[in-house]
């Protein structure tokens, strides 16, 4: 296969299906304990729409990861491909959002479990630093940390690949397996890891099998269709800004252009979908749209 034209493990549906098959628990412990450095004794993924559905009722979606971690940590893992300039801002978001679902009603708030989220991006949220960086919640006075209840990691691909030469931690093994960017250290990080060379087994297959092929294509479509009205509502922002003489023109455009062009791209994805004849719950969860939209779409075509 082309290395061109190649799903990558970056692609959030690719990198789900490794990751959060049921069993291969084993792959996704063996990568959190390369980012958390903490031995880690159970795992289990689990599944919540919910907030996701609060948080994208009117975009594409979060494919993200949801893990419970020794009973007591729930650690979510997001892919981001393409700057949205707001990561700090949504990682907080969401972070609280899962924070707060993780309390059961009626229990004491000292009950409620440690929240890490970990941000794997493609881009450089940082100018400085290492490619893997921690944010804690800390005081002023000698720096200490107020809770180790919120930890949010990023680990950033850009960075990576300027600063991988000569190192060979767990980590940077994995993080050669997630980028792709050279065929030789993959097989060498297989050949050091056995749960690095089953992960690129499972690649493999979902990357040679047409359905997921299909599936994976048309959700990395579908954000970069996303990502080009956004940059279009930009434009349109900063012409009407300039036309107004106001900085809330940028803003508006954004919005404009998201608006006008975002339903519109779901539809054309589910169109494709259809006539690829893939099953409607697949394209229901590709899409977000539901099976009463699908089915119209259809009867029009």
């Amino acid at each position: 296969m082309n290395r061109e034209t190649q799903l990558k493990v970056t692609n959030d549906y690719i990198f789900k299906k490794i990751f959060a098959k049921k069993g291969n628990e084993s792959i996704l412990k063996d990568l959190l304990n390369s980012i958390l450095q903490i031995k880690i004794k159970s795992i289990e993924v689990i599944a919540d729409t919910n907030l996701e559905r609060q948080l994208e009722s009117n975009k594409l979606g979060i494919l993200d990861l949801k893990a419970k971690v020794d009973e007591e940590t729930i650690v979510n893992i997001e892919i981001q491909i393409i700057n949205r300039y707001n990561m700090i801002e949504r990682t907080l978001f969401y972070w609280s959002g899962l924070y707060y679902n993780v309390l059961q009603k009626g229990a004491d708030y000292k009950e409620i479990k440690k929240v890490i989220a970990i941000n794997i991006l493609d881009y450089n949220e940082f100018d400085e630093g290492p490619y893997h960086e921690i944010a804690r919640l800390r005081r002023e006075y000698l720096y200490k940390i107020l809770t180790d209840k919120i930890e949010i990691h990023f680990i950033q691909i850009p960075k990576f690949k300027k600063q991988r030469k000569d190192m060979k931690t767990k980590l940077d093994m994995w993080m050669d397996f997630i980028s792709q960017i050279d065929e030789k250290e993959v097989k060498n990080a297989m050949s050091k890891n056995k749960e690095i060379k089953k992960a690129q087994e499972e690649y493999e297959y979902l990357t040679g099998d047409e359905e997921e092929r299909r599936i994976a294509f048309l959700r990395e479509k579908a954000i970069r269709d996303e990502n080009s009205i956004f940059d279009a509502g930009k434009d349109i922002g900063f012409k009407s800004g300039e036309e107004h003489g106001i900085k809330k023109g940028k803003k508006e455009g954004i919005e404009i252009g998201r608006e006008q062009g975002i339903e519109q791209n779901k539809k054309e994805i589910a169109k494709s979908m259809l006539k690829e004849k893939m099953p409607i719950e697949t394209i229901m969860k590709v899409t977000k749209l539901s099976r009463e939209e699908i089915e119209k779409i259809e009867k029009e075509m």
